[in-house]
């Protein structure tokens, strides 16, 4: 179903309940569906990369049962050849990456592909890596990585893997555990290492042994490990919560945001923080954490390395602070849905927006930004940025391919329009 959300200037009051983890979600069916067992997912993101994930665990072999919003899976233990030839990914990049390994670890011949968006992104670098520890790949498009086939079995040995996107490291991490022999991974060019601490919390959980560096270079997973089946409620997704702490910092007023863990290993709570450093103020309470909007905002040069998905929501806030602000050290969100550092430039540049782009990063001068029809590209994390920048915007704005929110946040219209955000769904 295309969809548009027409937007008008709001003002934000209330509570809003952040959705479930996309990345916790794809884990935990990982896991699950490797594991010798029955596990239970409670809570998890059901819609897009999830669905996705399921889908996933169900070509691998795995049973998967939806009841009443859980996820029940009976694993695959040792029975690495069973499942379907076919991987549909759909649009994820996470869990093409992640399943990818785990598919390789029997001789069965697998065949990925995806939609549009989806072949369109980078997936050798993986391929690269796996080829060195026993598996072989052909890529059948001369104009992309995806669609390809990919055959195991996965062995222990060494490898080096490219780490632009962390997932190609955690695919491994997910993976080795299940060789016969014990694996050595070497890691070049590291980014986003939230994420493999993420993984790595996930296999600490499940007792399987991992040595490695302090920075991330280095890693040895002894083989002939199991997973074992579990039951596990998923958290709330720090990404997701991104969009309505930056829409309370620009659209006045205050929010409560509620389910969030900060003990959580996720990357993307550290936004909270970019926030508090621009002047914003946040408190955590027993209800959950509040962002009270209305002050003034101050740029400031920001790293965001570790939480490359906050970038499309906080570009809208430096159009509000006073000043400059620069985003550094960012240059691997060209390669997820879209290029996102190209695509906020030329949608915001649209609204009227003083933005600079740069190989790492974007510049954003402070911005009286103007209602105009803008592209979302089918990428959630755009098209939801592009709804903060209309809640803030003079007169009206209209955003295109707003189906893609679901990806990672389904209700995202319906919860802003219940604290107060002015916007019209259309659909055709």
């Amino acid at each position: 179903m295309c969809m548009k959300w027409k937007i008008r200037p709001s003002k934000l009051s209330g509570t809003i309940t952040i959705p479930p983890s996309k990345s916790h979600t794809i884990r935990a069916i990982l896991v699950a569906a490797l594991a010798d067992g029955t596990s239970v997912i409670r809570k998890p993101l059901l819609h897009g990369d999830g669905a996705s994930a399921a889908g996933g665990a169900r070509a691998l072999g795995a049973q998967v049962t939806e009841r009443n919003g859980d996820l029940e899976i009976r694993g695959i233990g040792k029975q690495h050849d069973g499942g379907s030839d076919l991987f549909d990914m759909g649009n994820s990049g996470t869990s093409t990456n992640l399943f990818m390994a785990a598919a390789a670890l029997g001789a069965r011949q697998r065949t990925f592909n995806g939609d549009a968006s989806l072949r369109s992104r980078p997936f050798k670098p993986l391929l690269s890596a796996l080829k060195k520890l026993g598996v072989s790949y052909a890529c059948e498009s001369p104009k992309g990585d995806l669609p390809f086939v990919i055959k195991g079995p996965l062995r222990g040995g060494k490898t080096t893997v490219n780490g632009v996107s962390s997932q190609f490291v955690s695919s491994l991490l997910f993976a080795c555990p299940l060789c016969e022999g014990d694996s050595e991974i070497t890691v070049e060019n590291l980014h986003e290492r939230p994420y493999i601490e993420l993984t790595l919390w996930c296999l600490q959980k499940q007792g399987i042994r991992v040595s490695f560096s302090n920075d991330f270079a280095r890693f040895h997973i002894a083989g002939g490990q199991a997973y074992q089946p579990f039951e596990t409620a998923i958290p709330a997704d720090f990404s997701g919560a991104t969009f309505a702490a930056c829409a309370a910092a620009i659209a006045g007023g205050e929010l409560t945001l509620t389910g969030l863990d900060f003990s959580d290993p996720q990357g993307d709570k550290g936004v909270f923080e970019v926030l508090k450093l621009m002047g914003v103020e946040v408190v955590h309470g027993p209800d959950g954490v509040t962002v009270r909007g209305g002050g003034a905002l101050c740029g400031r040069t920001i790293d965001l390395n570790a939480m490359p998905d906050a970038l499309p929501a906080l570009a809208v806030v430096a159009c509000v602070a006073e000043g400059e602000t620069r985003f550094v050290n960012v240059a691997q969100v060209r390669i997820k849905e879209t290029d996102r550092i190209a695509v906020m430039k030329e949608e915001l540049l649209k609204m009227g927006a003083a933005v600079t782009e740069h190989e790492d990063g974007l510049t954003i001068r402070h911005s009286a930004l103007k209602g105009a029809k803008v592209k979302g590209h089918d990428d959630h994390r755009v098209v939801m940025a592009l709804a903060l920048a209309g809640m803030i915007a003079e007169g009206e704005t209209v955003i295109d391919t707003a189906e893609a929110a679901t990806v990672t946040y389904p209700g995202f219209a319906e919860d802003f329009r219940k604290v107060g955000a002015k916007i019209d769904v259309i659909e055709k």
